[in-house]
């Protein structure tokens, strides 16, 4: 009987139906899979808010052809915890960026209503952790771009009642107390109210986002905050020099106080020969973005496909190189190798980027294994490494409003 097992086995291998299972060997793939769909795998930056916001009719729980999140989609990728990121054009500023903003907070609030089933509004770690319990889909908001309190501390206040996690303090133009990586500085950094705004975000349990400010003002908030500090959606500068990525110096110096860097999948901050060839065929993001805004005006999803209609023009008529998936595992890795796998995270900047959507999220667990992570390791990098600063900056916050 041994010895027909042996043979049948033998012809299943020479067959290839057995190749998968000794091609991988120690089963990396399923191991992979295991793992993946029992994390928390979180990303801190979405657009999709843009979609169901301005577009009538776009329903979360439809498959879609098109853009990169719905539910359907969550679920195939195993994304159990996502940060809808509340944006406006950053040159609208005072009431006006106060309501549009909070028109899209209200927006992220409706469209959890519409759909408890599968979502789970979270304000902290704790309930994001028992929304994976529960089998459901964790919903956070971050709002990118200080300018949407309209210079004014007490709106800050109300976005941290309105369930804000997190706030970027500039966009992609400076505010009025912050500088942008893309903008002339203004503030050198931070202006004494931007401290302020600083210290409030500490004391409310909001996270310092310091994705798209200027290194200086990275610096100074850095110096300012009590409670770590995230990237949302940056990637490492020493791979692609662009503005919006960071240098190696700043991610070790996010790393020593605790932050953590959420990496980005755009291509043009991930692989250098696109960013050039793009540059070299728009004339760069600055003017590219200049353009757009002209174009649109303050229609924030005509933005974001004008942006995305460029590119892949750009693409089809072979302008731009093609940029493989696996450069998100370089820029990880090299992050990691800076400060270490406590410090790294996913920030897609999905329905933004341009990339593969959110049901291709497996392969970067898979690809992690096959380098040699360890499991807890990639669980901290899919989403522990975020919660753990989202605790972090719970425990400034009680510690601030208890007087200590």
């Amino acid at each position: 009987m041994r010895l027909i097992r042996t043979t049948l086995l033998a012809c299943l291998v020479g067959t290839g139906f057995m190749a998968v299972n000794v091609a991988t060997g120690d089963d990396i793939a399923d191991r992979a899979r295991k793992l993946h769909f029992s994390s928390i795998v979180l990303d801190t930056h979405d657009d999709t808010t843009q979609r169901f916001f301005s577009k009538a009719g776009f329903d979360m729980a439809q498959r879609h052809t098109d853009g990169h999140i719905d539910i359907p989609r969550m679920r195939d990728g195993g994304m159990n915890a996502i940060f809808f990121s509340i944006w406006i054009d950053g040159r609208t500023m005072g009431p006006p960026a106060v309501q549009k903003a909070i028109d899209q907070i209200d927006a992220v609030h409706q469209m959890v209503r519409k759909d408890p089933k599968d979502l789970a509004f979270c304000r902290t770690a704790a309930e994001v952790r028992e929304a994976h319990k529960q089998g459901k889909i964790a919903v956070l908001m971050g709002v990118e771009g200080g300018h949407m309190i309209g210079n004014d501390i007490r709106v800050l206040r109300t976005f941290g009642d309105l369930g804000v996690r997190y706030m970027t303090l500039s966009h992609f133009y400076n505010d009025e107390w912050a500088d942008s990586s893309t903008d002339k500085p203004a503030h050198n950094g931070l202006t004494d109210f931007g401290k302020d705004i600083v210290r409030e975000m500490n004391r409310q349990g909001i996270m310092v986002d310091i994705s798209h400010v200027s290194d200086k003002t990275f610096y100074d908030a850095l110096e300012i905050s009590k409670a770590p500090l995230i990237a949302s959606h940056s990637s490492c500068r020493a791979l692609c020099n662009h503005v919006r990525d960071m240098s190696d110096d700043m991610i070790k110096a996010l790393a020593a106080k605790g932050g953590v860097i959420q990496i980005n999948y755009e291509k043009s901050f991930i692989d250098q020969a696109y960013k050039d060839a793009y540059d070299k065929a728009s004339g760069g993001v600055v003017a590219t973005m200049n353009n757009i805004s002209k174009e649109c005006g303050d229609d924030e999803e005509c933005v974001i496909t004008k942006v995305q209609a460029i590119q892949a023009s750009l693409e089809k008529s072979g302008q731009l190189p093609p940029v493989n998936w696996e450069r998100i595992i370089e820029h990880i890795d090299h992050a990691v190798k800076l400060a270490g796998a406590d410090h790294v995270g996913l920030g897609s900047d999905f329905d933004g980027a341009t990339m593969e959507d959110c049901s291709k999220l497996p392969k970067i667990t898979e690809a992690l294994m096959r380098k040699g992570y360890s499991d807890d390791d990639i669980r901290k990098i899919l989403g522990g490494n975020l919660l753990r600063v989202m605790e972090a900056t719970e425990k400034a916050s009680k510690e601030m409003q208890a007087g200590h």
